[in-house]
């Protein structure tokens, strides 16, 4: 193979005189062939690849290295000049114009990156940063930037055509371009026959194939390049192709990949691409050439391009990719495992064992995996049953920002927790191929691979199984709304002149119809080739995956109707119709999940057709925790309040998308004297607040990640779409633990009880002090709560008299008047039911039996003046990991006595009282592993 150049049109571009900026490259080189000898100029152009850095005000610095004779491959750095992050002068680029940057690498490439002589460099290797190196200057599809290294002296290349063997046709024009950096005539011959001499570096012809040539008969062109005597040489091979051989699909084989249950040494490759003339199947079985026996016959619609390949070995990996049209080589769209030149290097063998290196110098861009054989996973649950969706929790997480190992194993360790919080659906943020490997996921490439940054398939399968086997479904997150560049299915019909999907794409429309909400490329939903990949994409990973259902990304663009998406769209409406009764014919009760958030009518009428659908009630919940009235009624949570028939709202007071609500409250929460919620403990008990006023509404829920132990990074900590601090630590403060113990138990009760699922309910929830009120034949509950900073008054209306069982604190209230009027604390609220109910160990605030079981652990506190001693005495022996704090009457900390590890025996610890704490009353509290305990102190 002759070597390529990644920069090989600017190449041409300088040397005919054509300024470099014109060409939508990421970097060009000043010489345009340098050798190891030379210094060279780096240009890079923040404003293409993947535009990391566009826009960027800062200085920008070069990680840098180089691919030598002793690489292994493209992945293999050697001589990298810093450390990721370190900042030196000798990497930093000079800016010379808008989202221009300018690099010197001097006095020579050898001298500047230390490559000892005798070792051939090969390629210089760029990923570009910022200072801070949170932004990234990228190649499309976050690949590293590459410049090819040449030799010293005379040198030639061809930049037209750019593979080194084409298929061409008798009559057909081939469009030749040649090159020298130093050249002073340059010859082009075919076979030993010269057709065309200039004086000069450039050469550009065009080939008249001529008729006489037999199938599969072979000439070679060669560009000669002479200077002073000295000559150099550069070739490509044409072949003489036949028509494809015209035959019917045979039975049972389906688009993609097809295996034989009875011969794991043959494999049937079927390829859906209209009107395409020509495609071969191109691979390690056949060292990436064009072979005839690789040649795909084509169905008799034009429709389809099949061939059998026998020979294989059983189990073994084989990497291939299609050529079509001698233009392009895309991967198998129906593949389940792909091989990426630009982020497999950075997967770890603990993440993916054995995963199949690239095969880098024989091809470029992502290809497939096939392997006959394989290893099938053997389920243990086979047919799960999903719970009702109006009794349904669900806790959407981005496993990349879940666990430290962001694994498919690490995920299912953590699901021991996900039980005990009761969650009973978990849905994943898009785990099919997305470009890049750190990725929200919402810019998809390949919809049946799983994402190898998270680990192997079958490990996917085994969490779906562990999953069902503690009765939690599992949604994926699907976007079909667009894909991105290295989507085959793009790349397969584009339109490099416009920078969009071709006319004739069978999949995509040329341009988005929403002028306001648009990325990648928008899939044409009333095109029945997208209609037939839409239904393999959601069969293939029920049927292979058993997964429960979907959440579907952004389904207001599932339409052609030109505007923003917020108006009523009955296409649309038939588009999401048709699809979910497709879903229900895989799975009967399968989800399916949209997050539309357009006009309610339209909701409405998705809702009466089986449909759930996301309600956002962010803005409104995170208003009423921070305690800021006017916008903190979210009755709009409510089913009802929207004027549905069908609990069919999928209610959420934080997502992937929304800010987080307990960073609002510690940075924008509201205060009255000393009641501020800007402190961390009452923030935290901001958050049982709105807790309590979210799962009992009658209807789904969502639980953001995290959600439950308080996160509170800004969605914007390191980038929108950046990494987040992965804070399992939070479990170890027990303030936090308490709101995972409050959400816990919340979610129970919605679960257990039919009134949480009831249909006769009423919100009041205008006003500062907000009411919950349901009824059900087996009994009542009504929840009251305090938004406000200061105290308030709350009339509560029962519907009954008698005893009601107050929940969280464990009381009961006996109830002769409908009205009840309860002094309310700034935070508090209450959970009466009128019938005594199961209440976990975990939110006893008894004073016994508060460490572990079969423990005591006490205090005592006596009335004392300001500066005396308070003591608190424990009797337990093992009370584990202990907080003992004292608060104001408002829930403001005064401060924390201890935070510790109390084990051996009896205990005293002596508190003084801090001599300018006013007089009042207090409230000391006592967190152990398993219990609270807490009682009033006197200051007199």
């Amino acid at each position: 193979m002759r070597h390529k150049k990644l920069i090989a049109f600017l190449s041409l571009a300088f040397l005919l005189g054509i300024s470099v900026f014109s060409f939508a490259q990421v970097v060009s080189s000043d010489p345009e062939f340098p050798t190891d000898d030379q210094s060279v100029k780096i240009i890079f152009n923040a404003a293409e690849g993947n535009q990391g850095l566009m826009g960027f005000n800062g200085t920008v610095y070069a990680h840098t290295g180089v691919i030598t004779s002793a690489s292994t491959g493209a992945s293999d750095w050697k001589y990298v000049k810093t450390d990721w992050g370190q900042n030196t002068d000798e990497t930093k680029l000079t800016n010379i114009g808008t989202d221009l940057y300018e690099l010197t690498i001097g006095p020579s490439i050898r001298e500047y990156y230390g490559v000892p002589s005798g070792e051939e460099i090969q390629k210089l290797a760029f990923v570009f940063r910022s200072e801070d190196s949170s932004l990234e200057g990228k190649d499309e599809g976050n690949a590293d930037i590459f410049v090819d290294v040449f030799e010293g002296g005379l040198s030639v290349s061809f930049l037209k055509p750019e593979l080194d063997n084409i298929m061409v046709e008798a009559g057909e024009i081939v469009e030749i371009n040649a090159a020298s950096p130093s050249a002073t005539s340059l010859k082009l011959m075919i076979g030993d026959e010269t057709v065309h001499t200039v004086e000069g570096n450039t050469l550009n012809y065009e080939l008249t194939i001529p008729d006489q040539g037999e199938d599969w008969e072979q000439e070679t062109v060669t560009v000669e390049a002479s200077k002073d005597g000295e000559t150099a040489t550069d070739e490509f091979t044409y072949t003489f192709l036949p028509a494809p051989t015209v035959a019917e699909l045979p039975a049972g084989l389906k688009n993609g990949i097809n295996y034989y249950d009875n011969d794991p040494t043959k494999v049937s490759l079927v390829l859906l691409a209209p009107n395409k003339e020509h495609v071969f199947v191109i691979g390690d079985f056949n060292d990436w050439q064009p072979h005839q026996d690789y040649y795909m016959n084509i169905t008799p619609d034009g429709e389809q391009f099949w061939v059998t390949i026998d020979g294989l070995t059983a189990k073994q990996q084989y990497i291939f990719q299609y050529q079509i049209d001698d233009e392009l080589r895309v991967a198998d769209p129906f593949c389940d495992q792909v091989s990426d030149p630009w982020n497999d290097k950075w997967i770890s063998a603990e993440t993916y064992p054995d995963l199949i290196e690239y095969p880098f110098g024989k091809t470029e861009h992502i290809a497939s995996v096939l392997q006959t054989d394989q290893d099938e996973y053997e389920w243990e649950i086979e047919n799960f049953e999903t719970p009702a969706s109006n009794n349904m929790v669900v806790y959407e997480l981005l496993i990349r920002d879940f666990t430290k190992e962001h694994t498919y194993n690490s995920l299912i360790d953590t699901l021991g927790y996900l039980e005990r919080l009761g969650v009973n659906v978990i849905e994943l943020m898009p785990v099919n191929e997305f470009e890049g490997n750190e990725s929200w996921g919402y810019n998809p490439s390949f919809y049946f691979a799983p994402d190898k940054y998270y680990g192997p398939k079958n490990t996917l399968k085994k969490f779906v199984d562990e999953c069902h086997k503690r009765g939690i479904s599992v949604v994926i997150d699907m976007v079909l709304n667009h894909a991105y560049g290295q989507c085959s299915l793009v790349r397969m019909y584009w339109d490099e002149a416009n920078n969009r999907p071709a006319a004739d794409n069978p999949w995509f429309n040329q341009q988005s119809p929403n002028p306001s909400y648009y990325w990648g490329s928008d899939f044409n939903h009333e095109s029945e080739y997208t209609k037939a990949f839409v239904d393999s994409v959601n069969h293939y990973w029920i049927s292979e995956y058993k997964v429960d259902g979907y959440r579907f990304d952004f389904t207001k663009g599932f339409t052609n109707t030109p505007g923003d998406g917020w108006a009523y769209d009955q296409a649309r409406i038939n588009i999401l119709n048709r699809m979910t009764e497709k879903i229900h014919s895989f799975k009967e009760d399968a989800f399916v999940i949209l997050e539309h958030l357009a006009d309610n009518n339209e909701e409405k009428t998705l809702a009466n057709n089986d449909m759930l659908l996301w309600g956002n009630i962010n803005h409104n919940y995170a208003e009423a925790s921070m305690g800021w009235p006017g916008s903190w009624n979210f009755e709009w949570v409510s089913y009802q309040e929207r004027g549905w028939s069908t609990p069919s709202v999928v209610g959420y007071m934080e997502s992937h998308d929304e800010e987080r609500i307990m960073y609002k409250d510690i940075t924008y929460g509201n205060s009255s004297g000393s009641y501020n919620i800007k402190d961390t403990t009452v923030a935290l008990k901001r958050q049982e607040l709105t807790a309590a006023f979210f799962f009992p509404i009658p209807g789904p829920k969502m639980i953001w990640q995290f959600g439950e132990l308080g996160y509170d990074y800004s969605i914007e900590y390191n980038g929108r779409v950046g990494n987040k601090p992965i804070r399992w630590d939070y479990w170890d403060n027990v303030h936090r633990r308490r709101l995972y113990y409050v959400y816990s138990a919340l979610i129970d009760l919605k679960k257990k009880y039919p009134v949480f699922q009831t249909t006769n309910f009423n919100l009041d929830l205008n006003n500062a002090v907000k009411t919950i009120s349901l009824y059900h034949d087996d009994m009542n509950v009504v929840v009251v709560g305090n938004f406000a900073t200061e105290a308030n008054t709350a009339a509560i209306q029962f519907p009954s008299t008698g005893d009601w069982y107050e929940f969280f604190a464990d009381e009961m209230l006996t109830i002769t008047n409908a009205t009840y009027s309860a002094e309310l604390q700034p935070g508090e609220y209450r959970m009466y039911f009128s019938e005594k109910v199961d209440r976990p160990e975990n939110l006893n605030t008894s004073i016994e039996n508060a460490g572990q079981e079969g423990d005591e652990l006490f205090a005592l506190a006596y009335p004392q003046p300001a500066g005396d001693i308070v003591h608190f005495v424990f009797g337990n022996e093992n009370a584990g990991n202990v907080e003992i704090s004292i608060y104001n009457i408002q829930g403001q900390l005064i401060d924390r006595i201890y935070d510790g590890n109390l084990n051996t025996g009896s205990y005293t610890l002596d508190w003084n009282v801090p001599y300018d704490l006013p007089v009042g009353q207090y409230i000391y509290s006592i967190q152990t592993d398993l219990k609270r305990a807490s009682g009033k102190l006197i200051i007199q």
